[in-house]
């Protein structure tokens, strides 16, 4: 396993912007990197525009994502986009992408910056939102793009095509199109299989259908998914667990491979999937939160 990588020295640090306890562990892994010689060390809540800009801009070798999995996903949307690679320190509940944990993060930091790492790509998706002709919206995924019920507690129908030619047709909560990464996130909770994260295949998971197709579909890297609504109220569109965007009968959501990919930081050997796997499922960290 190659973990000679560049030895990176400017480096941001992006922390979940609602989450005061990750204000002082960000200060201190930012004091800790300068300390242990990186010249240039910026941290700020991840929405922040500056931040932003400047990773976007590709003034660092590499982001550090301080809070959950969502700020994760989040900081993954921008270093795919930048083509920087990205670092996990695990300060919220559950943490499932994140490749270290609050408080034990000093020996692996200075393996980063000696450039004792290795880098494991993940795929993401592309999805564009159409109503007949025209083109409303367009998003990148790491996760799962899902096409769901809206408000009102009724399914809707779906029909899913792939490269063109139909698929299935379905009456159901909704449909998950899912990278590997995200087989482990919202289609596992409704029954899809679990793909390695190495692997760049695109899966289909229904939510709750009703006599209607409860397999999942494994599909290749190339396939084209087109997702159509037919319903009498609402649907909804979400990427990422993002805000929803209504959908109305008859539109249509497209969904391919991204061009970009995201890089994730492993110090762990390539077997840290399933160990990691196995803990979360033997003891959900989410459970008992409440």
């Amino acid at each position: 396993m190659e973990t000679t990588q560049p030895k990176p020295r400017r480096i941001a640090i992006g922390v979940h912007p609602s989450d005061a306890p990750a204000v002082p562990e960000a200060q201190q892994i930012a004091a800790f990197l300068r300390e242990h010689g990186a010249d240039e060390v910026l941290w700020a809540p991840i929405a922040d525009e500056t931040l932003r800009q400047r990773v976007s801009a590709g003034e660092f070798d590499l982001l550090i994502a301080a809070g959950g999995d969502g700020t994760m996903l989040r900081a993954g949307h921008l270093c795919a986009a930048a083509g920087i690679p990205l670092l996990g320190i695990n300060l919220g509940t559950f943490g499932f992408l994140m490749e270290l944990q609050a408080g034990q993060w000093q020996a692996e930091l200075q393996r980063l910056l000696a450039g004792d790492y290795w880098l494991e790509n993940r795929m993401m998706l592309y999805a564009r939102h159409y109503r007949a002709e025209q083109l409303l919206g367009c998003w990148s995924a790491l996760n799962e793009v899902v096409v769901c019920r809206g408000p009102l507690v009724r399914p809707v129908e779906l029909t899913a095509s792939v490269d063109g030619r139909h698929l299935a047709t379905y009456i159901a909560d909704g449909l998950i199109v899912a990278t590997p990464t995200g087989s482990t996130a919202y289609a596992l909770a409704v029954g899809g299989p679990i793909l390695p994260p190495e692997l760049r295949n695109i899966l289909i998971v229904a939510v709750a259908p009703h006599l209607s197709v409860d397999r999942a579909v494994v599909l290749s890297e190339g396939a084209v998914i087109r997702l159509q609504v037919h319903t009498r109220h609402e649907a909804a569109l979400s990427v990422d667990g993002s805000t929803s965007v209504p959908m109305h009968d008859g539109d249509t959501v497209q969904v391919e491979a991204n061009h970009n990919t995201v890089q994730f930081i492993r110090f762990q050997d390539r077997g840290y999937f399933y160990r990691t796997l196995n803990r979360y499922m033997e003891q959900n960290p989410a459970a008992g939160k409440h």
